[in-house]
């Protein structure tokens, strides 16, 4: 039987606390620069300010992944001495291709008709391909060189209220529960962070996010938040086939018309090439498995050849928040605010959200510092909003505000018509397209489609499930509670294997959900994890229609990636994400 919270505190409690005039929850590019700023501003207006960040990552940049092409402009505002200062950004953008691709073809659009918004040279402030998660490294330092406590390796699991409703801090998870929720040898209550703001950065899909949105009906007059899964891997090449400081997009194949996504390639330094594919989360067709598309991307013929003779040295998984604009829910609430992708602020039309990140940080931090020194806490911070609507961001996000919407209608015609709104008329149009509906909501029954029989992978230039898993550090202690919790145990056989196949075994990139026959003998029910992830990672390329023999769900959450696709994609939103213990997860090197 698990223990309540309650109950830890009657035997354990109380919690420690600490008090701090700006609480930052998430140790990514929004949540540091927001830390940063504060700092900075606090320092000129000649006041004494107290920030922590609390990062759930064993380090920062443990569960940081991006693409990534980087625009400095934010960076050059936050930092305008970031080269003195030796940030790494190594590899300017030199060479920038779109190109369309069928079955067997590969079609380069003309530069000359790329919109501004596509183009990563001579658009604005310089551009760079880089680790983002080495950038958030560097702005680590940066913070705690201006005072900033950083606490890594802990969670924000719950969100602290005031009597009056307000915002008051976090409570970082308890540490040393078994998978029953009993507490261990190694138990240890979690502590209160109380504040007089608190900003959320958790990143897209944040799970204390949500909670806040509910709350506070953040999302009362906004559209639905749209979610593209991204898929990304680090090869080191040939240096015949390395062209450093290339940004390649590519639309088309594999995936069809009516499937929202693309893949980039770009080529860092020390003969290092990002690959990775975007696949939008309102898919219809159950049978798709983003992760075995991204490996069939890699075999196309004006692909292929990049990765002869190279080397596979890492790989990971992210949801992007990718609605924009349309899709932005209100930002503040008493006692605190949402930043970053955690609100929704990446650019999709642009590919791009460090720079958004940044800059929502940024912009929050004014609004807190001034209300700070006026002798404010725990309101609304609404000059954060105010801001962002005069600033630069705004303004980027209001022109490719309708991307979403038209590449929802299909590949050539959303091509075609965000093509129109962004060479001919800037983004600059009269009318604005409503948003897309949750992505949960778009899945099919499984009885309108076939099976899809993808490739055995070759271990060469495609991998399985488990080897990729292995490949991003991915390690959590075995004995804790499941993180992945089910609000209803009967509904993923009762709905999901009946009715949809069981798409949580292809939708998931890591192997967590596995569908398998309830009459399997004891011995086999009790295979150590390693071996039931192994299955697992064949599991999704067997999508076979679902047969009359009972099923149960079995869930392998040691090899979750956090990329939160089935908290988004389950279609009867029957599986809540919820933080695991502190510094589980991935962790990301050089991503």
């Amino acid at each position: 039987m698990t223990v309540t919270a309650s109950s830890l505190l009657q035997t354990y409690g109380p919690r420690d606390s600490m008090e701090y005039d700006l609480v930052i929850v998430g140790g990514g590019p929004a949540g540091l620069s927001a830390a940063i700023h504060a700092k900075q501003l606090a320092q000129k207006k000649g006041v004494t300010l107290s920030v922590c960040v609390l990062e759930k990552g064993s380090e920062l940049g443990a569960h940081t992944l991006s693409g990534a092409v980087m625009d400095t402009r934010a960076l050059e505002e936050l930092f305008p001495d970031w080269k003195q200062r030796q940030a790494p950004l190594h590899t300017p953008v030199t060479e920038d291709e779109f190109v369309f691709l069928t079955h067997n073809h590969a079609f380069k659009l003309p530069h000359w008709l790329l919109p501004p918004n596509f183009k990563n040279m001579g658009h604005g402030a310089p551009h760079y391909i880089v680790s983002l998660a080495n950038i958030v490294r560097w702005l680590g330092e940066q913070a705690e060189a201006l005072g900033v406590d950083i606490f890594t390796g802990f969670t924000a699991s719950h969100i602290l209220y005031q009597p009056d409703g307000s915002v008051g801090g976090v409570i970082t998870g308890d540490m040393g529960l078994d998978r029953e929720g009993q507490p261990t040898e190694q138990f240890g209550l979690g502590m209160e962070l109380r504040a007089k703001y608190t900003f959320f950065c958790e990143g897209a899909r944040g799970h204390l996010g949500q909670q806040l949105e509910r709350k506070y009906e953040l999302r009362a007059h906004c559209a639905s938040q749209s979610y593209g899964l991204g898929i990304k891997e680090l090869w080191e090449v040939d240096p015949a086939q390395h062209r450093p400081g290339l940004v390649m997009h590519t639309a088309g194949w594999p995936l069809d018309r009516s499937t929202y996504g693309g893949a980039f390639l770009y080529h860092l330094e020390n003969c290092q090439v990002a690959v990775g594919l975007i696949v939008g989360l309102n898919y219809q067709n159950p049978y798709l498995s983003p992760f075995e598309e991204f490996q069939r991307y890699k075999t196309h013929p004006a692909i292929r050849p990049i990765f002869n003779k190279g080397k596979r040295i890492a790989y990971g998984v992210r949801t992007i928040a990718a609605g924009g604009l349309t899709a932005l829910p209100r930002v503040v609430f008493p006692g605190g605010a949402l930043l970053g992708c955690d609100a929704g602020f990446l650019n999709a039309a642009r590919i791009k959200g460090s720079h958004a990140a940044i800059k929502s940080g940024m912009l929050a931090a004014v609004a807190a510092v001034d209300a700070l020194q006026a002798g404010r806490q725990n309101d609304a911070l609404e000059a954060y909003p105010k801001a962002f609507k005069n600033s630069w961001l705004y303004d980027e996000l209001y022109q490719g505000r309708n991307f979403k919407a038209w590449m929802g209608r299909g590949l050539l015609q959303g091509s075609l018509m965000v093509g129109l709104e962004q060479k001919l008329l800037g983004g600059n149009v009269p009318w604005t397209l409503q948003g897309p509906c949750a992505d949960h909501t778009y899945l099919k029954p499984a009885k309108n489609y076939k099976p899809i029989d993808y490739p055995k992978p070759d271990g060469i230039l495609t991998f399985d499930r488990l080897s990729s898993v292995f490949l991003s550090n991915t390690n959590h202690k075995e004995n804790q509670p499941c993180h992945l919790v089910l609000k209803n145990t009967q509904l993923p056989v009762d709905v999901n294997w009946a009715q949809y196949a069981g798409p949580e075994q292809r939708y998931c990139p890591a192997g967590v959900y596995e569908f398998i026959p309830e009459a399997l003998d004891e011995e086999k029910k009790t295979e150590t994890d390693e071996n039931t992830a192994q299955e697992s990672s064949t599991t999704a390329q067997k999508s076979a229609a679902p047969s009359s023999q009972r099923m149960r769900l079995q869930i392998n959450a040691q090899n979750c990636l956090h990329c939160k696709a089935c908290d988004i994609k389950d279609p009867k939103q029957n599986i809540t994400w919820t933080a695991p213990e502190g510094g589980g997860g991935p962790n990301y090197a050089n991503m």
